[in-house]
């Protein structure tokens, strides 16, 4: 296992994060994972075990069933908290009441307080906006997470599934008050779904943002149980079929992923994990499992390799169609390149 730098903060974190949107299972939640306590608590030491020091949760898991289940396994395994970089989030709707969803500061302020006591934790280390809110101006968002962090309730604050203008709009709203600003985003990104390269990367290059990719097997439409022969391959997409991926397209890449992991005697859902982490960029995957064979083959997909001719396959099958202005700036920057005599 490797470790990045979070950003530009100094925090330092495992190459692999541990998601536990599987633990819980209550009703909307219950086709992703519907993991009890004993299985969580495993899956959760296994993690530790294999190096991964990075947990990444969200209030509106199982309608905190996910948040109150993690809280359990450290304690109840001994795990040392401190060891631990502890991730939430806030935006998601909790129940029925009008003000229980949403990024205003009524909202967030109460969703910490609840997210801290199913935890059983004085702080968490990352919390995350979770979604973008129409109703709430964005001012009134970034001062409020500035307020938790002031607090001490949260470290740092990140941003998940915000286009780019608006991470950029937020961030010049806390610079021009002196707030704290975003350090970290997490968005869909896999070789199925690589939206974010167009804009939301270049982004955090140019901004020193850590980046951590949810569902880098596209909910598991690339982990190798599903081809053009097999399209029910009896995980969740049976069920739960998301996020949105062109999946003919998806087919032509699981051909080219099976063919590669031969070469290397290893799964194709270990190939497809491995060039996420191994693209530009790149702070931590976030991983999840249902049993801990699986856990286990994810933390090994850490060790392969892929070669530049791997990563050149996997690229071209998968490349992004060019857009507008994309294919603009390509053209016109043609004339600006430094040439060595």
């Amino acid at each position: 296992m490797k470790y990045n730098l979070f950003g530009n903060t100094g925090l330092i974190v495992s190459e692999l994060c541990f998601g536990t949107m599987t633990f819980g299972g209550e009703g909307y939640w219950k086709p992703i994972g519907a993991l009890q306590q004993d299985d969580a608590t495993t899956l959760v030491k296994g993690a530790v075990d294999g190096g991964i020091n990075f947990m990444d949760t969200a209030n509106v898991y199982s309608y905190g069933e996910s948040e109150r289940m993690l809280g359990n396994a450290i304690r109840s395994t001994g795990i040392n908290r401190n060891d631990l970089v502890i991730a939430t989030k806030v935006r998601g709707r909790m129940n029925e009441g009008h003000n229980n969803a949403g990024l205003s500061r009524y909202h967030i302020l109460q969703s910490v307080d609840d997210s801290l006591q199913r935890l059983q934790m004085d702080h968490v280390d990352i919390l995350y906006v979770h979604g973008v809110d129409p109703l709430t101006p964005v001012e009134q968002t970034m001062r409020a997470l500035n307020d938790v962090v002031a607090a001490g309730k949260v470290r740092y604050i990140a941003v998940c599934n915000w286009p780019a203008w608006l991470v950029m709009k937020a961030q010049g709203i806390a610079q021009e008050h002196g707030w704290h600003k975003f350090e970290g985003l997490q968005y869909f990104y896999s070789l199925a779904g690589r939206d974010i390269e167009r804009e939301i990367i270049p982004m955090a290059q140019d901004q020193k943002l850590a980046v951590m990719p949810w569902s880098p097997l596209a909910g598991g439409f690339m982990s190798g149980k599903y081809t053009r022969e097999n399209k029910t391959g009896g995980g969740r997409r049976d069920n739960f079929d998301f996020p949105p991926v062109d999946k003919e397209r998806a087919y032509d890449m699981i051909d080219v992923l099976a063919e590669i992991s031969k070469q290397h005697n290893t799964s194709v859902a270990g190939v497809a994990l491995a060039w996420v982490r191994m693209q530009a960029g790149i702070t931590s995957t976030i991983i999840g499992a249902k049993t801990l064979e699986q856990l286990n083959d994810n933390i090994a997909s850490t060790n392969i390799k892929l070669t530049a001719d791997d990563l050149k396959k996997l690229d071209d099958i998968s490349a992004l169609k060019k857009e507008y202005p994309g294919w603009m700036v390509e053209r016109q920057n043609s004339d600006r390149q430094i040439k060595n005599s």
